[in-house]
């Protein structure tokens, strides 16, 4: 893509951006507790992770109410919210450099905004992003491009002056639903090949050549 004609970055959050899987893990845990069920490992829970609220809670756990085990899970979620998630490698830098070079920055994921809204400020990065929008926001969550089409028009951009960056097939569904060119890292639920099978404008190693791909003008 020509990226000199790139105005705008939209990023996907869990697993682009931030290792939240100990905080997701930790709260399924404790909603699965509540029916005296095992707990799950962080790797079985991270691949159920990135497509709302709703599915992650039909997946891991699986019995009782849905809406109120997803009332549980937000209940907990704030006591390991800020512990449990952290800016994956390459994040604070690639923020900065697409910043500096007068890119508008927004997040577009399917986590709950407020959860989303409070790590920003708490991980030191909300100053570089115009906007964050979730599920809450728009009348359908991601694969549908709800989101995407309402953040353009508030960025001030078109679909062909705009990036989407995410972890899942689910975000390079939501990507060409919405007209927008996608890229994808291996960093979260899905791996490699499931990412290439969906094929992906392009697939990143980490967010490091997202920086180096993007940091100043040219063509990538």
């Amino acid at each position: 893509m020509r990226t000199t004609a790139l105005r705008a970055v939209l990023f996907d959050f869990d697993g682009t951006l931030v290792d939240s899987y100990p905080a997701i893990t930790a709260s399924v845990n404790h909603v699965r507790g509540l029916y005296r069920l095992p707990p799950l490992s962080e790797p079985e829970v991270r691949r159920h992770v990135g497509r709302g609220p709703e599915h992650l809670l039909t997946q891991t756990v699986g019995v009782g109410d849905v809406a109120a085990n997803v009332s549980a899970n937000k209940a907990h979620h704030p006591s390991v919210l800020r512990q449990g998630t952290r800016l994956l490698p390459g994040a604070d830098d690639a923020l900065a450099a697409l910043s500096g070079r007068g890119l508008a920055l927004a997040v577009c994921s399917n986590k709950p905004v407020a959860f989303t809204r409070e790590l920003l400020h708490v991980l030191g990065v909300a100053e570089r992003f115009a906007l964050a929008l979730g599920p809450e926001d728009v009348a359908r969550p991601k694969p549908a491009p709800d989101m995407l089409l309402a953040a353009l028009p508030r960025l001030g951009v078109r679909a062909d002056q705009a990036l989407y960056v995410g972890d899942m097939t689910v975000d390079i569904q939501t990507a060409r639903a919405a007209g927008v060119p996608v890229w994808v890292v291996p960093t979260g639920s899905d791996d490699i090949d499931a990412l290439t099978g969906a094929n992906p404008d392009r697939l990143l190693r980490d967010l490091h050549e997202l920086t180096a791909l993007l940091g100043s003008d040219g063509e990538a």
